[in-house]
């Protein structure tokens, strides 16, 4: 709200990154800035990043995010098919978005949402933030070349958003006063068995990777989650292991000074927005 300052749209943003499988570390994150009363005005996710940012926004906790996928297993997500644009289609993470998904729309949306995806013809970003195609630009941001069929949004064909933009600071940079970032995409070391799968994801590390500098200057907050170089981004088996490594790294960022500093503002900024807020209704 202008009142407030430089009339920033947003007070509080958060970015989230993608990296497949490695993504239930955004939620370990999201536990410590819940623990320190954060609360985010929008959010921008890609790939995984928007997974799981679709679901926080549609009022899930984290730790009940991760209670959707216990059990889950990747093939359970996807349909195998003749490899003409890709091994998969992404039938089952469709039905999936489908069943538990509470909001059929961004409009519905309790926190604003900014999903990013990749126009395969244009070769350009495109960010998506209305309309009644929530899950199908969720789809298309998670959908890896190669490994995914493209999805098609209004007869167009996207894929993964981390192929040019995988991580979204800038989407909502000049929107808001503060952004926080979760990065869970760090560079990793080549795995020691190689196939097509990890090849794809290497490839798809080392490219993501190379458009996230900008992005990384222009956090606040900065929380880049280390450790997850064990992992790999199609397999569903080491939730738990990988959202505590989001926490951990979270919990360092947050006992620098420099962070706590922005945490004591945003506060202020809650409290002064009740008390406005109340005054408000009371003249209404």
């Amino acid at each position: 709200m202008s009142i407030f300052g430089k009339g920033y749209k947003y007070h509080l943003g958060y970015a989230l990154s993608g990296g497949g499988a490695k993504g239930f570390a955004h939620l370990g994150a999201l536990k410590v800035l819940e623990n320190n009363n954060l609360k985010p005005d929008i959010i921008a996710g890609t790939s995984a990043g928007a997974l799981a940012g679709v679901f926080y926004a549609d009022g899930f906790a984290p730790d009940e995010i991760k209670e959707l996928f216990e059990k889950k297993e990747f093939r359970e997500f996807v349909t195998l098919s003749i490899p003409k644009r890709g091994f998969f289609k992404s039938t089952g993470l469709t039905n999936f978005l489908k069943k538990n998904l509470r909001s059929k729309s961004f409009e519905e949306l309790p926190i604003p949402l900014k999903v990013v995806a990749s126009d395969w013809e244009k070769a350009s970003t495109v960010v998506f933030d209305k309309g009644k195609n929530l899950i199908e630009t969720v789809v298309a941001s998670c959908s890896v070349p190669v490994v995914f069929h493209p999805q098609y949004i209004d007869e167009r064909p996207f894929v993964d958003g981390g192929l040019l933009k995988n991580f979204p600071v800038s989407v909502i940079r000049e929107e808001c006063k503060f952004v926080l970032g979760i990065n869970v995409s760090l560079i990793v070391p080549i795995l020691e068995k190689s196939s097509i799968i990890s090849t794809t994801e290497r490839t798809f590390n080392i490219m993501s990777n190379s458009n996230t500098l900008e992005d990384r200057e222009l956090c606040d907050i900065l929380i880049e989650v280390s450790g997850l170089h064990k992992y790999s981004m199609f397999t569903l088996q080491n939730t738990d292991a990988i959202m505590e490594k989001g926490y951990t790294s979270a919990t360092k960022v947050f006992k620098k000074e420099k962070t706590k500093k922005i945490v004591d503002r945003c506060l202020r900024y809650y409290q002064l927005e009740k008390i406005v807020k109340k005054q408000i209704t009371k003249i209404k």
